[in-house]
């Protein structure tokens, strides 16, 4: 092969493998509806028509905090990594980002089985357990006493985030978390900030949820990209 040819060629080869990239990378919301997901609110049952506890608005996703519960992708993924850009519209609250979810309603009639990122203002990066469990290390002194320790209930599901300071960008201004899922490990950035970085997670794939917890969250980006290693702190 001629050296101009093989320049062409590898140019080409180039844009080959960029296009594969790009088409792996898939934003979870077209900015126009909420397809691709669905609602999972309890206080729905009783009342058919309550107001939607998720909206589209202005092209972002807005979860409007109450009625509290659950937007879940329909799909499950496995080995991926998750970038949501979002705020806290309002004021200053709670939501999450929920990874490997599977049987709704797990805890309380509202939490499906996960394991929570939490998004919750002050704390975005800490780890929730909902019938499922993770390790980090530390854990003694980010999750508390041992004996205590559990998946449900009263137990001591939390496990702070590596840092004992705010990750997060003054309320109203946007905010990216990164949630990388590979295998049995979890790893989260806040704002480029290692967060949180959790080992023999007890489910390697689910669904995506985002909550509704009583505050009102504006989304603009909700993208999943596959991956085949974790990336570096």
């Amino acid at each position: 092969m001629k050296p101009k040819q093989t320049k062409t060629f590898l140019i080409a080869l180039m844009c080959l493998f960029c296009s594969i990239s790009l088409a792996q990378t898939k934003s979870l919301f077209n900015g126009k509806d909420l397809t691709g997901w669905h609602s999972d609110v309890p206080a729905k049952d009783k009342d058919p028509n309550i107001k939607p506890s998720f909206i589209v608005r202005e092209g972002l996703l807005v979860s409007m905090g109450d009625p509290r519960g659950h937007l879940i992708t329909d799909a499950v993924y496995q080995n991926y990594r998750i970038e949501v850009q979002y705020r806290f519209s309002a004021k200053p609250g709670n939501c999450g980002v929920l990874v490997h979810a599977s049987t709704p309603r797990a805890l309380y009639g509202m939490f499906p089985k996960s394991i929570e990122v939490q998004m919750m203002n002050q704390n975005a990066g800490d780890f929730w357990c909902i019938e499922e469990d993770i390790t980090v290390p530390d854990m003694e002194k980010r999750r508390g006493d041992k004996t205590k320790w559990g998946i449900n209930g009263d137990k001591l599901r939390r496990i702070k985030k590596l840092t004992s300071y705010t990750l997060e960008n003054p309320v109203g201004e946007w905010n990216k978390m990164i949630v990388e899922c590979f295998d049995d490990q979890v790893k989260v950035w806040v704002n480029g900030k290692l967060a949180n970085h959790g080992t023999h997670c007890t489910v390697k794939s689910g669904q995506i949820a985002l909550q509704a917890e009583g505050s009102e969250v504006e989304f603009r980006k909700v993208i999943l990209k596959p991956i085949k290693k974790l990336s570096k702190d």
